[in-house]
């Protein structure tokens, strides 16, 4: 179990040294447009799972959600500082 904050630093860990095995790294690759085509579709399937599939397959679909998201915030050379300003 890792927090938001954990997973963060370990995509910024993961993407620093950009291993081609990687797929955040091939993601983030790819640029905003497709890592935001994700968080679309991420966000898609865990409205779905909420809707029709139960509390366990909602929690891992909102886990790949955030996870989206945060190749998102890497994408778009955002902060976790820069986005917890805002809450």
């Amino acid at each position: 179990m890792k927090t938001f904050d954990e997973l963060y630093a370990e995509l910024v860990r993961k993407t620093s040294y950009g291993d081609e095995d990687s797929g955040t790294v091939r993601l983030l690759a790819q640029g905003v447009h497709a890592v935001g085509k994700k968080v679309v579709e991420e966000a898609a399937e865990s409205w779905m799972a909420a809707e029709h599939e139960g509390p366990e397959r909602t929690a891992e679909e909102i886990s790949q959600l955030l996870y989206h998201v945060q190749v998102l915030m890497l994408a778009s050379h955002v902060s976790l500082d820069d986005v917890y300003r805002r809450l």
